[in-house]
């Protein structure tokens, strides 16, 4: 009898030291967990501090006054907090976390260590380039303020006061690169000083920073409009405009003159080094420079394929006499600018009732259609996306390049209004930032791979839902895809196989039709911003890739909105990690453990 009832207490014993152990470790993983919580909140703390810019795109106007310090002293200080939280995030056990814990910590490991590499390449020592330089951000960045009270025009004040602080700190950082043979080259510096001259010229209201000046709130009054204006005026004229010149006067007579011979980044000290680097960043892949230019060119191959059989159902013998014929017929060129504006916004308002046959996640932000600015007109891109706020006060604005109307063909604005608004960036990046349960660095995250190659899947989803009814349309959208594959042969080109800036044009002419005009700003782009031409075609093939895939193991069980989905529920990611995700998905609906069809619903 002893024995049973020792064997019986000895069960209850086991039993409490089984529980004891899985209850404290349970409580282990909660509280590594919370610490990893509390420490993503903290460093996205010190980015809004550290960055009000992107504090004020994202509405939170605490730091509405200021701007990013853009000191030489300041990229070393802010290295040594980034080596700091690196630390403190590789610290954490995440044994044991929930996928996405874990996912949290690996993800900012991969950001903090991208960061580091970049700012010991010294990228930033070259400030000033002619497509997103310092002077074009600051004017920039008004679109991007509310402007509802007396307090944000008093922020805005205090902001143009600083300007001249920025540029001063922005041509130490200059004569830096200068030291270091980073320059950007001379042909481009050269624009850019004409830029600054275009911005500082124009005196008092008619200058670019005068705008919020156009149109008070009524919560700010009479008094405090007369005082604001005056105040803003002679900010902009004491303070704005002459810091602009003395940049200017900087650019045209020091700087410029020491830019680099040659386009590719190639030319530059660990030039090669410096391209590797942008093009894993870029395309958040292994590929090569060689491998990336074949592909460029097998995709060239493919879509103009695709688009002479277009061409001879309409009656031509080949490509190169329909392109030229198109070049010329003013029935595929706008009218106006008006005109322009018109038909985007057509396009977004037919694919808006759209929405639900391929997705359950909807975005609530509203969209906007409006022209570019006139002071970054010439030179601007076709059209372009700026996100609105997370709380949806501010819509975000598909901006469209509405110059040179006569010369703009209309064949591909189906396309591109897909991808810079709907299903393109707009509904991708709306639905990211509100994405619950997700920390703020992932809502904002901007791989560009994932971001771009999302946007161009997105222009060929119209021709899954059947628009792009008129052949002409489609051959728009085949010009936008063809052009997307240009740029791998034309990055790779001009970084990795050193062609000059003819050559690239010379190609771009052959194998695209795209505007002279677009051909000449998209060229100067891309030898700007290497690495980031490559992002749009590698991330769509990976999409399509892993469409294919998941079609190909669900069969009858795939849904394309489930797909969807699990695409756009974890924000943006690294091309790999979105791999990973969909493969776990495809297994999760095989197996039985995830619902096929997706519960119709906005984030």
């Amino acid at each position: 009898m002893k024995v049973e009832r020792w064997s019986v207490f000895a069960v209850f014993l086991s039993c409490v030291v089984c529980i004891v152990p899985v209850q404290a470790a349970d409580a282990d993983v909660s509280q590594r967990v919370k610490e990893l919580d509390a420490l993503l909140a903290e460093q996205w703390q010190h980015q809004l501090e550290t960055n009000p810019e992107s504090a004020t795109v994202l509405g939170d106007l605490r730091y509405n006054d200021r701007w990013s310090d853009a000191s030489l002293a300041h990229v070393q200080s802010e290295r040594k907090v980034t080596v700091d939280f690196l630390k403190r995030f590789e610290a954490i056990d995440t044994a044991g976390f929930p996928e996405e814990e874990k996912l949290n910590q690996q993800l900012m490991v991969r950001q903090l260590k991208e960061n580091l590499r970049g700012v010991d390449l010294k990228l930033y020592e070259m400030p000033l380039d002619y497509h997103h330089g310092v002077q074009l951000q600051l004017p920039g960045l008004i679109s991007s303020i509310p402007f509802d009270s007396t307090r944000e025009y008093e922020d805005y004040l205090a902001r143009l006061k600083a300007i001249p602080s920025v540029l001063e700190q922005t041509t130490e950082v200059a004569r830096q690169g200068m030291r270091d043979g980073l320059m950007p080259p001379q042909f481009l510096l050269e624009k850019v000083a004409v830029q600054i001259d275009g911005i500082a010229k124009p005196a008092g209201a008619d200058s670019a920073f005068a705008s919020p000046l156009q149109h008070f709130p009524d919560s700010v009054s009479a008094v405090d409009r007369k005082r604001l204006r005056d105040a803003i005026i002679a900010a902009i004229d004491n303070d704005v405009r002459p810091a602009y010149r003395k940049l200017g006067e900087f650019v045209t007579t020091d700087y410029a003159p020491h830019g680099r011979s040659q386009p590719g980044i190639w030319q530059l000290p660990k030039g090669d080094e410096i391209y590797r680097f942008d093009v894993e960043q870029m395309t958040t892949t292994r590929q090569t420079p060689e491998q990336i230019y074949a592909l460029g060119l097998s995709e060239v191959k493919r879509i103009e394929t695709e688009m002479t059989v277009i061409a001879r159902a309409q009656g031509y013998r080949d490509l190169a006499s329909f392109r030229a014929a198109l070049k010329s017929d003013p029935k595929v060129h706008a009218k106006s600018r008006q005109d322009i504006l018109d038909r985007y916004r057509g396009f977004i308002a037919q694919m808006q009732p759209q929405l639900p046959k391929l997705f359950s996640l909807l975005p609530r932000t509203q969209l906007q259609v409006v022209p570019v600015e006139a002071w970054r007109e010439k030179g601007f891109q076709i059209a372009s996306y700026q996100q609105g706020t997370p709380d949806g006060s501010r819509p975000g604005q598909l901006i469209v390049n509405t110059g040179d109307f006569a010369n703009r063909t209309t064949v591909d604005m189906e396309s591109v209004a897909y991808h810079e608004g709907i299903p393109g960036h707009h509904l991708q990046l709306s639905i990211a930032q509100t994405l619950p349960g997700l920390p703020p660095f992932r809502q904002q995250a901007d791989y560009t791979a994932y971001i771009e190659g999302w946007a161009l899947y997105a222009e060929r989803l119209g021709k899954d839902i059947g628009f792009y009814k008129d052949p002409l349309s489609d051959y728009g959208r085949l010009t936008g895809e063809l052009w997307r594959a240009d740029r791998l042969v034309l990055d790779t080109g001009v970084h990795y196989k050193h062609w000059t800036r003819q050559q690239m044009v010379d190609f771009f002419r052959a194998h695209s039709s795209v505007d002279e005009s677009d051909i000449q700003s998209e060229t100067d782009r891309y030898i700007t911003w290497p690495g980031q031409a490559l992002a749009y075609k590698v991330g769509q093939l990976k999409m399509l890739e892993l469409r294919e895939r998941a079609k190909k193991a669900l069969g009858d069980r795939f849904d394309i909105r489930a797909f969807h989905d699990q695409i756009l529920s974890g924000g943006a990611l690294p091309l790999d990690v979105l791999e990973t995700r969909i493969d776990a998905w495809i297994a999760a609906v095989r197996s039985g453990a995830v619902p096929t069809r997706p519960v119709m619903a906005s984030p």
